[in-house]
């Protein structure tokens, strides 16, 4: 990237297990878009100290032709630095944060760059029922308290950012795709192609976020590579392994969740999900 080119940076917030891995593989299908995945975890690259999967690109592992030889310096803006490595104008980054999402965003205005922010939303039982099947084993009801907190957080950081900005629900995007993305690509002044929305096409280079749908997105480089980091788990390779990659709607939530997780559930967030619970079960 030339560094007299305005730089754009696409942040997303809200909480984990709402489906910001498939928006940023689709942002980074735009034009002059790279993904970073979950950007924090930049911080992580070359620590030996840290699992390979939280230091290495979840795809190509340390080999990769992008992180294998990047290092950031942490006294300039990092999304320049990533544009000038990837040749690209348009960074796009899920990591969720609010804190490092309000970092970004200040290195980014004062370089003069335009700083955009997607609130990602999804109904919570879909995302607590991702987080109960993950980590069996944590209270439910700390699980619950964890998600409301993340949202409460994110709308406070939606609220109080000046730059361009839009809310989204999971749920739209994944029976809407294209009218969705083309209202996040109007407002990051982003130019829309109908390709994006394959978002299994072409190369990924993610650091963190779902294994799942970048397994989709990089079935024919990782599936017969046993030492590939990007490995289907028992709890989630029935509905990974027969994904055909298309973007489609996830409400496993509906036949998964246990009864008294539901309860737990509506008792504590009933009324917390209200705008974002979907369809007739809201």
């Amino acid at each position: 990237m030339d560094m007299n080119t305005r730089l754009t940076g696409v942040m997303i917030c809200g909480a984990g297990h709402s489906g910001s891995t498939l928006l940023g593989l689709i942002l980074g299908r735009a034009v002059g878009a790279f993904y970073v995945g979950e950007g924090a975890k930049i911080r992580y690259l070359h620590d030996l100290n840290k699992p390979l999967r939280k230091r290495a690109c979840k795809v190509c592992g340390e080999i990769c032709p992008v992180w294998s030889d990047f290092h950031w310096d942490q006294e300039k803006p990092l999304y320049r630095q990533v544009a000038a490595h990837t040749s690209s104008s348009i960074i796009v980054d899920s990591t969720k944060n609010p804190a490092w999402i309000k970092s970004r965003s200040d290195e980014l205005m004062e370089a003069g760059d335009n700083p955009v922010l997607i609130f990602l939303k999804r109904d919570g039982r879909a995302v607590l029922n991702s987080r109960f099947r993950k980590y069996p084993d944590r209270d439910a009801a700390t699980q619950i308290q964890s998600w409301m907190d993340q949202i409460e957080a994110s709308r406070d950081l939606f609220e109080s950012f000046t730059g361009p900005k839009i809310d989204i629900q999971y749920e739209d995007l994944a029976t809407r795709p294209e009218a969705v993305i083309r209202e996040i690509c109007d407002v990051a002044n982003i130019a829309f192609r109908p390709e994006m929305l394959a978002f299994k096409d072409g190369d990924s280079h993610p650091m963190g976020g779902n294994t799942g749908t970048q397994f989709v997105a990089a079935r024919d480089r990782v599936e017969d590579n046993p030492d590939a980091i990007l490995k289907l788990t028992p709890r989630t390779h029935d509905y990974y392994a027969k994904h055909s990659g298309d973007i489609r709607l996830d409400l496993r939530w509906k036949t998964e969740m246990s009864e008294p997780d539901f309860a737990l559930f509506n008792d504590m967030a009933g009324v917390f999900n209200t705008d974002m619970a979907w369809g007739d079960d809201g």
